[in-house]
């Protein structure tokens, strides 16, 4: 895993085109500067776009930058993203407030360029540096791919995305068969190397970009599926049976087959205020229990 060397995105939060067009000409030769001119806009424009760094003007029509400030460290999606306000008001209880919303720094419009520069830069390889370290904490150890922390904070993540945007979400519960009885015969390395191969396939097969795969514990994987319905999902959980099966990883003490093969659960909810994720990995494993109970080595995506 390396640290991100892409050109930094800042998102300049401003109603006045002057202001932004000086903030470009400033920041531009470096970095990637997106442009929003009121605080709604932001918001979208924060949530699509995952900037390294906003620079948000205070003074706005109809949602002022605290406002805009306090609706971004309340969303789990955008709340580390770090913001400078950036204002023509000098009162250190502006600043006072601005800093205990969240924002990391607060710079008067009369900046000196120069020192701006170097300030936007420091704020940027601070984020970074916490983004590399956090990476590293959501990885699992053995295999390489997102921990269970890692899957914890991505289903909240989209389920709050799909709650907004009133869309599906599906997920898969995937446990590999009689994985005991495969350490038993061959030994627990052969069992590590088992899980590197069968955690390598499940991520490696081809699904779309914001679809997520983790290791959820021992034997057992998860896959986020975002904007995805029942059918939508059904489909990518065969794609990933048949990856698993064409591997063909001998497993001779396996009740399901004689090779190396998983169970699949899979559901499929429209999140709402009534629910909580956690609804959605309930019923997910409640279907995963009931493709072991049918004899392994399928699906399973109804509770009949």
């Amino acid at each position: 895993m390396e640290p991100n060397t892409q050109p930094p995105k800042i998102l300049v939060v401003d109603d006045s085109p002057s202001v932004s067009c000086h903030l470009s000409k400033v920041l531009g030769d470096d970095n990637q500067v997106i442009f929003a001119d009121n605080g709604k806009q932001a918001l979208e424009m924060a949530i699509r776009e995952m900037p390294d760094l906003i620079l948000l003007d205070i003074i706005m029509p109809e949602m002022d930058g605290y406002e805009v400030c306090k609706a971004l460290k309340n969303d789990p999606v955008t709340k580390d993203i770090p913001v400078i306000f950036i204002t023509a008001r000098d009162q250190s209880k502006d600043e006072i407030f601005g800093l205990e919303l969240g924002a990391v720094d607060y710079i008067s419009k009369s900046f000196n360029p120069d020192i701006f520069k170097l300030r936007v830069k420091n704020h940027i390889q601070l984020k970074r540096q916490k983004d590399f370290l956090g990476m590293l904490s959501l990885v699992d150890g053995l295999t390489g791919i997102p921990n269970r922390r890692a899957f914890d904070e991505t289903l909240n993540r989209e389920w709050m995305r799909a709650m907004r945007n009133n869309t599906q979400i599906s997920l898969m519960m995937i446990d590999i068969d009689n994985f005991k009885h495969y350490n038993d015969s061959f030994g627990h390395l052969a069992g590590d190397d088992c899980l590197k191969i069968i955690a390598d396939k499940l991520s490696s097969t081809p699904l779309r970009p914001a679809d997520f795969v983790a290791r959820y514990g021992g034997e057992e994987f998860a896959c986020i599926l975002p904007e995805t319905d029942q059918r939508g999902a059904i489909t990518t959980a065969e794609r990933l049976l048949q990856a698993v099966r064409d591997l063909n990883i001998p497993h001779p003490a396996s009740s399901a087959a004689g090779y190396v093969s998983v169970s699949i659960g899979v559901a499929s909810i429209y999140p709402s205020q009534e629910l909580t994720c956690g609804a959605l990995t309930a019923l997910a494993d409640k279907r995963l229990f009931k493709a072991k109970h049918a004899g392994r080595n399928c699906l399973a995506y109804t509770d009949n």
